[in-house]
């Protein structure tokens, strides 16, 4: 679950918790707003628990591959990607880099990849 779906399940739980329980609790209740408030609450303690818990957003299925890549060089503190440059942690979707061509890169600084390259950035 994204971090923006995390907060609104959490808000959406929080609100369920306290809105029309609240409001029926305050105002002499029957008992099947009493039960109604019992079941709202705990539907609302649950999806808070529930979002709160969950871990980051993962997929078995995703998978970084760099197949048949070329040769990779840089100069002058550049940077050379043959392949796939992308942000550390993006396991949630898949990237394959195949067939590709040469990068080069020389000098103090410069660093090359030929494949899939992970920045901290």
């Amino acid at each position: 679950m994204s971090q923006g779906w995390k907060i609104t399940v959490i808000a959406a739980g929080i609100a369920a918790i306290v809105s029309t329980p609240l409001v029926w609790l305050l105002r002499s209740p029957d008992a099947g707003q009493m039960a109604g408030a019992s079941v709202q609450a705990a539907t609302g303690v649950a999806a808070l628990l529930w979002a709160m818990l969950s871990g980051p957003p993962t997929s078995p299925l995703a998978r970084d591959e760099a197949r048949r890549t070329g040769s990779a060089e840089a100069r002058e503190g550049g940077r050379a990607v043959s392949g796939i440059k992308r942000p550390a942690g993006s396991a949630h979707t898949s990237a394959t880099a195949e067939d590709t061509g040469p990068s080069t890169a020389h000098g103090t600084g410069s660093s090359a990849s030929s494949g899939i390259d992970y920045t901290n950035s």
